[in-house]
């Protein structure tokens, strides 16, 4: 799989840990965000690029970190085609992928802990979504109310 991943300083230790472990996974990478904890970065920046790269096509999934993840989720969140969860727990990243068919997951550095995001990511990348029934009807009520907002020009 493909994955985005970025953040801004406040989760760069935390997307370095993610990235060796994906790695390690298998997946492959595109990487963007701060360039160390030291030098402030902004989450808008650093979000923008998962966002663009996942609703492109050009990565099957984004991950992005800040601090809170509140942040980044946002930025992500005004990108027409991503559906990015902000989640604490396996359960809000399993979900978020079978229910809403999430594509980007955000993840706060300073709310979780390194091995909790590890396991939070794999639910994420494991899960699959539930097309079909109430979910699809949910999912293209999103879609739907989206293209409303980004009217192309």
């Amino acid at each position: 799989m493909i994955i985005a991943i970025s953040s801004d300083h406040a989760g760069y230790d935390l997307r370095k840990k993610l990235m060796e472990h994906l790695s390690l996974e298998g997946h492959s990478l595109i990487e963007y965000g701060a360039v160390s904890s030291d030098l402030a970065a902004s989450y808008v920046t650093a979000g923008q690029g998962v966002a663009h790269d996942v609703a492109a096509g050009l990565a099957d999934r984004g991950v992005v970190i800040c601090g809170t993840g509140i942040g980044i989720s946002i930025v992500c969140n005004k990108h027409k085609g991503i559906r990015c969860a902000l989640c604490s727990n396996e359960y809000m990243a399993r979900m978020s992928r079978q229910h809403n068919d999430a594509n980007v997951l955000a993840l706060g550095a300073r709310v979780v802990g390194s091995g909790l995001a590890v396991s939070i990511v794999d639910a994420f990348l494991q899960e699959t979504f539930e097309s079909g029934g109430r979910h699809q009807v949910r999912v293209n009520e999103i879609t739907a109310q989206e293209a409303a907002y980004f009217k192309d020009p």
